[in-house]
């Protein structure tokens, strides 16, 4: 029997989607399908196409079995799978744009994704404009007769501004604009996205939804409107994961919600504690009182995870950085993010910022809280600011492309 997310609560939705034991001989799992060709039994068939999948390039049963999860966990009329998250993105851009269009980009974004609208599309003749994240409905400015798509991320990759979605939302609703937002960061646990009006959301499944940084999976869920336009062009291009990614995303599920509910509970205890370091400016984390936004935040989202980002006092630069991080025990220097493990990059955005200037007083750190005993990343974490302190390199600021 399939369960709705308005019978039972969010967790328990999550130990049953994307199964049905009824049809898997009594197992608790689905099965893993894995195949390119799919036999017909006449040839009738095979000319009207009469299978459910017509080749493994239309997708599986385990394809599906993540696709229906995540279109009944988001909200969504229905959901495409990709090899990655910026996948996921280039699949909801191309579903919303054509050759001649003008796209407004929130100048907070993900990096690789300013990369491929700056590059990608606009070789195809999309033309990109960046716009400040704390715009709100004051985007109606910048909107011009061809602007087909306004693209969100809220909070902002590295520097965690928040966005007034629901403003910008009525914005392109009254003129008839497509929306998209990268939700990696909150996930639809934390931040109901197609709730709140948005068209398209992508998400990075490689984080919290795999939650063991062994898979590489974007999705993309539409509303009703946006939704053949979103699967016409995933059917014209093919881009679908293996089948082995889809089945750890399923397993993933089961306790999605134990673990970001517990990424928000040690990334707060830690960004609580850096707070009060001496070697730390400012915390960049959304949920905390007297960051900017918070309160918009606190409207719109019913949690947060566990990575965030520090600005560092002035008086320290790359070199010391370096002393800092070499030496972690427990944090690894990595990209990634919503994994067991944790993290910590460093970071720049003034070399890429084009609508707004990222002029902080010191070096930003971005942090990814793990699993690890919590005694060992605190002791990590006092270590290397131990460092820090004791540091007297030249005043240069740090960068992580």
């Amino acid at each position: 029997m399939e369960i709705e997310l308005k019978e039972v609560k969010l967790q328990t939705l999550l130990t049953t989607l994307g199964r049905n034991p009824d049809e898997q001989y009594g197992f608790v799992n689905p099965p893993l399908y894995k195949g390119s060709t799919v036999v017909y039994k006449t040839v009738d068939d095979i000319q009207n196409r009469r299978m459910e999948f017509s080749y493994g390039t239309a997708g599986t049963p385990t394809i599906r079995n993540l696709e229906d999860a995540w279109s009944k966990l988001s909200g969504a009329a229905g959901t495409v799978l990709s090899p990655s998250g910026l996948g996921a993105t280039a699949l909801a851009l191309f579903a919303t744009t054509k050759s001649g269009d003008d796209i407004l980009v929130t100048d907070s974004v993900y990096r690789p994704t300013r990369n491929f609208c700056s590059g990608m599309l606009s070789r195809y003749g999309v033309k990109t404009r960046y716009y400040s994240p704390g715009i709100g409905s004051r985007i109606e400015d910048l909107i011009k007769p061809e602007t087909s798509t306004i693209f969100l991320e809220s909070p902002g990759s590295q520097s965690f501004e928040i966005q007034d979605v629901p403003a910008i939302v009525k914005v392109a609703r009254d003129r008839g604009i497509k929306t998209i937002i990268d939700n990696t960061w909150a996930t639809p646990l934390f931040f109901r996205a197609h709730e709140h009006g948005v068209d398209i959301s992508v998400e990075a499944g490689t984080k919290y939804l795999g939650g063991h940084s062994d898979i590489l999976l974007g999705l993309a869920s539409a509303n009703e409107a946006t939704w053949p336009a979103l699967r016409a062009t995933y059917d014209a291009m093919a881009m679908l994961p293996g089948a082995d990614d889809c089945i750890l995303a399923l397993r993933g599920l089961r306790t999605m919600h134990l673990r970001v509910k517990e990424a928000e509970a040690r990334g707060l205890a830690v960004a609580r504690w850096l707070r009060s370091r001496p070697e730390v400016s400012r915390v960049l984390h959304p949920a905390l009182p007297d960051f900017p936004g918070h309160e918009i935040w606190k409207r719109d989202f019913s949690g947060s995870t566990g990575l965030f980002s520090v600005i560092l006092q002035p008086q320290y630069g790359a070199q010391d950085v370096a002393r800092m991080l070499d030496q972690m025990r427990i944090f690894g220097l990595g990209f990634s993010w919503g994994g067991f493990e944790s993290l910590v990059i460093p970071f720049n955005c003034k070399d890429y910022r084009t609508a707004t200037q990222w002029e902080p007083e010191g070096a930003g750190l971005r942090f990814q809280i793990g699993l690890e005993d919590m005694e060992d990343i605190m002791a990590d974490l006092a270590d290397g600011l131990g460092r820090l302190a004791r540091s007297s390199a030249p005043k240069d600021v740090a960068t992580c492309a």
